[in-house]
């Protein structure tokens, strides 16, 4: 018998902390089977000694590592008896500054993470999700996949691009009966902020500071719908019709610092 028992499976990368991490819990909690990835490995043993060692794989993998990644899938794959039911891409980096003064060292870096490793995590698991009935290839694209934020230019771009990739893939991998999703979060209090952002948010409209755990939810109820994208908090999705309609005034406003307190976008 497999580790997993028959249970469904979930494949998380980014797992030891933030987003994953509550995503890992809350899918334990269901009675499903965790692969837990991520470059931390002391975030991992603590989410292993919680979950319980017959409940979850973890495993350090860097996803930029096409060679790690395919070794983490098959030890994944051991254990599940060829099955995936949900890939959760999930890790990514932020680094930011103004674009003219920034490394391109941190250029590069986020690049890798955040959309190669994306690309690299489906391409090699697509053969697992194929193989399991109504499974769902879940992303973490982001508010600034709406409309290009500054002083975030690349993440921004990455983000777009995972946007665009999960939207094409959701046609392609319906041959296959394979669904496609992303979530865009906005203000989410993990780690990935700089010191001081979620507690200098706005109180409340789209870029209020909202609980990592909202995002485990968003990942659950995706599994049980059809829904493309999700957006957290739900007002975000004023903003991605106000870059499609009025581009130029939303670039505006954000130029002029008032979009961040509306919460009508």
């Amino acid at each position: 018998m497999s580790q997993a028992n028959g249970r469904k499976s979930i494949f998380i990368t980014g797992a030891a902390s933030g987003m994953g991490l509550e995503t890992a819990r809350l899918f334990a909690g269901k009675g499903w089977f965790v692969g837990g990835y991520d470059v931390n490995e002391a975030g991992l043993a603590a989410l292993k000694s919680e979950l319980g060692a017959g409940n979850c794989l973890v495993r350090p993998l860097d996803v930029t590592d096409r060679e790690d990644y395919r070794a983490a899938l098959a030890d994944f794959s051991a254990a599940t008896e060829g099955k995936l039911d949900l890939l959760f891409n999930n890790a990514g980096i932020g680094r930011g500054g103004p674009f003219a003064e920034q490394p391109f060292e941190d250029v590069i870096a986020v690049v890798q993470v955040n959309l190669m490793g994306v690309l690299i995590g489906i391409h090699e698991a697509i053969g697992l999700l194929k193989a399991t009935p109504n499974s769902l290839c879940f992303t973490t694209s982001s508010s600034s996949a709406t409309f290009g934020m500054a002083n975030i230019a690349v993440y921004s771009a990455t983000k777009h691009a995972v946007k665009g990739l999960s939207e094409a893939l959701s046609v392609e991998f319906k041959a296959y009966g394979v669904r496609v999703a992303d979530v865009l979060p906005g203000v989410i209090d993990t780690p990935i902020l700089p010191p001081g952002v979620a507690a200098g948010a706005p109180k409340d409209g789209m870029f209020r500071a909202i609980a990592p755990v909202e995002i485990a939810k968003v990942v659950w109820e995706a599994y049980h719908a059809d829904t493309l994208h999700w957006y957290v908090p739900p007002e975000l999705v004023e903003l991605d019709k106000a870059a499609t309609l009025a581009p130029e005034a939303t670039r505006d406003q954000m130029a002029q610092g008032g979009l961040f307190n509306n919460a009508d976008g």
